[in-house]
């Protein structure tokens, strides 16, 4: 069986074998041992506040295990805030009019202009599955047992949450806007662009990036095609967030133009449609047939969530194996919280 989890110290090793597979513009995510352990460290933290009223700066990275062979597989993280101890720095597309009513001349010129509008929201990130293990819906459990953990806890999160998408980059890690606009301002590659915000380091972005608009007609086609597209490894995870009601709304990264996807959490399809029940614990009819639900437990430092199916509906109760309450760290008549997996399932 799958199963999400909140991170834990033990898994550094595990950790540190899916940076290494990740490629160059997976920023959350690096190979650096250091940056792992304190990565683990404050999500643990995180897991084992209580009393949360509101957001901070707490990290919420959680793992994908098989329960089989001990596993850790995929990734998957949340970040209470963005851009409060340090400057999250976007760009947003936009438009500018130059007009001259005695040339007869009305153009609409597309812009880049460097902003902070992310300042103070929440962030789905981390979210990476190793290849071997790309099937069997284990992508899309890791991608929305987040929303899981959102809808039980909003007090954790901000009304406004958004996913920074991985941009256009060739299998040497080049990327077309990097080479067209960033190298002019930094003159370093964007690998080590990428490794210097991956490890905090983000002054330099306030001091060399232009504060003007970039007109992006000036910039060549291969640059300006990439503006709002993902990489060729992150549509699908594109996909799934979109099937959740997440929208671009004109946002790119500074560094590839990959597009930052938005929500109002009470708007994620996942969070407004699942629901508490309990769990009984027994024989289910109809197991291994019909639906697929995402079922998740009602903890914090012990959130998980696992992927069932079922042939009929649950009502007010969840009928649930001794191996699927044992997973989600349950007993009998605890409360559960299910949705279905997918909005086009019904």
């Amino acid at each position: 069986m799958m199963v999400i989890r909140p991170i834990s110290q033990n898994d550094l090793k595990s950790l540190y074998r899916l940076a290494e597979k990740t490629g160059i513009g997976f920023t959350s995510l690096v190979s650096d041992e250091a940056i792992l352990k304190k990565k683990i460290d404050g999500a643990v933290r995180s897991f084992n506040k209580e009393n949360i009223t509101k957001p901070h700066n707490e990290d919420y990275l959680m793992v994908l295990e098989d329960t089989v062979t001990g596993d850790i597989v995929g990734t998957c993280g949340m970040l209470a805030t963005v851009g409060l101890d340090e400057p999250f720095y976007s760009y947003h597309l936009g438009t500018i009019t130059h007009a001259s009513r005695e040339l007869g001349v009305h153009n609409a010129i597309p812009t880049l202009i460097l902003n902070n509008d992310f300042t103070g929201c929440s962030e789905i990130c981390t979210l990476f599955l190793e290849e071997e293990y790309r099937h069997s819906k284990n992508g899309q459990l890791l991608s929305k047992a987040r929303f899981m953990f959102m809808a039980q806890f909003p007090e954790r999160f901000t009304e406004k949450v958004f996913a920074e998408m991985r941009g256009v980059s060739d299998e040497n890690g080049v990327s077309p806007l990097w080479e067209s606009l960033g190298r002019h301002f930094f003159s370093i590659d964007f690998k080590e662009a990428d490794e210097l915000t991956s490890q905090g380091n983000k002054q330099f972005i306030a001091e060399l990036m232009p504060n003007n608009p970039v007109y992006v007609n000036l910039l060549p086609p291969a640059a300006r095609e990439v503006l709002g597209e993902v990489h060729k490894n992150t549509a699908p995870a594109r996909r799934l967030l979109e099937q959740e009601g997440f929208r671009y709304e004109n946002y790119v990264d500074i560094f590839d133009g990959g597009p930052s996807l938005e929500a109002r959490v009470q708007d994620i399809r996942a969070v407004r449609e699942s629901r508490l029940c309990l769990a009984n614990i027994g024989q289910p009819k109809g197991i291994g047939e019909g639906n697929y639900y995402l079922v998740s437990n009602a903890k914090v430092k012990d959130f998980r969530c696992i992927l069932i199916q079922r042939s009929t509906p649950p009502g007010s109760a969840m009928t649930l194996t001794q191996e699927e309450a044992d997973t989600l760290c349950i007993t009998n008549k605890e409360p559960v919280r299910i949705v279905e997996l997918s909005p086009y399932s019904r």
